[in-house]
């Protein structure tokens, strides 16, 4: 099947209508199926069905399945995938590589990150981005939000050149890691939940463990803050935990910049926050051996952008 899959391949015009075909397939794979994959594309679940179906008909192979029981790759699809990401790879390294022996940086640069980083008072994204683009004009940046999880794994795959995640404990020591800032998570209810008009004197551990929380996918079923919480929903996103808590189910963290607004206007609550508070460290994390000027540029400039903010 191998060779079968190899022959194929070697077989397909490369051609931008090609190259943008794979590029979908990638971000289909990358986020786990079609109607995941809308908001990185740009593109509805129609049109990306049909993208998929040009490429199989070129390729001549099934790459996937879809239906009632989810997204899954086939074993050819596995093996273009693979194929795909080396050769996105290489073709990125040769356009850095020719950039900086003409003396500027062009190329492609694949930068992931988390959600809600807009608000964030400990970091001036956008404005590293700016910095970035008057140093590097000619790179193409492509910015994609996505789970830490998400991004770990495709550091490891190659589609993502770099990435801003928080705590970097399963990053393996092919990468290089840099702190940058640590973002305040504090506990939150809605105003419809019963907790809303508890006094905080009131609040006790046991009353919090009584609770339906609202936990994230990365993190482990562990204590926090010293309290035992009663995981009744999880999500990857800060967007996903603020609609789960404006639901009045649920108690969870967010982190405070984020959560403001939704204070101020009287949606939402702190629980215990003298208690309930823990921070997360957040790093800029790339390819340890022969990353790219793009990379090290764009690091630097978020590097520099959080240190103007203390």
């Amino acid at each position: 099947m191998i060779n079968r899959v190899r022959h194929r391949i070697l077989n397909l015009s490369l051609g931008d209508a090609e190259l943008r075909l794979l590029r979908v397939f990638a971000s289909v794979v990358q986020h786990g199926g079609f109607s995941a994959a809308q908001s990185a594309l740009g593109m509805t679940q129609a049109t990306i069905s049909t993208h998929m179906r040009h490429l199989e008909e070129r390729l001549g192979l099934r790459l996937c399945s879809r239906g009632r029981s989810g997204f899954l790759l086939s074993d050819e699809g596995r093996l273009v995938y693979e194929a795909m990401l080396e050769l996105f790879g290489s073709v990125e390294k040769f356009q850095s590589r020719i950039g900086e022996a003409q003396g500027e940086l062009t190329g492609s640069l694949s930068f992931g990150t988390v959600d809600a980083m807009i608000t964030n008072r400990d970091l001036d994204l956008q404005g590293a981005l700016a910095a970035f683009h008057g140093q590097a004009p000619r790179v193409h940046l492509e910015i994609d939000v996505a789970a830490p999880q998400v991004l770990h794994q495709g550091l490891l795959n190659g589609s993502y050149q770099i990435v801003l995640i928080p705590s970097v404990g399963g990053v393996t020591p092919h990468f290089r890691t840099q702190p940058v800032f640590s973002e305040v998570q504090k506990l939150y209810c809605a105003e419809s939940h019963p907790l809303f008009d508890t006094p905080d004197a009131a609040i006790t551990d046991t009353l919090l463990e009584a609770q339906s929380f609202a936990g994230r996918t990365y993190m482990l079923n562990e204590t926090i803050c010293g309290v035992d919480f009663r995981w009744a929903a999880a999500t990857p996103h800060m967007e996903g935990t603020l609609l789960l808590l404006l639901s009045g189910a649920y108690i969870g963290f967010l982190p405070d910049h984020y959560a403001e607004e939704w204070v101020r206007n009287g949606r939402l609550r702190l629980l215990a926050p003298e208690r309930m508070t823990f921070e997360d460290m957040f790093h800029i994390v790339y390819p340890r051996n022969k990353p790219s000027r793009a990379a090290e540029t764009l690091a630097q400039a978020i590097v520099e952008s959080a240190r103007k903010r203390h």
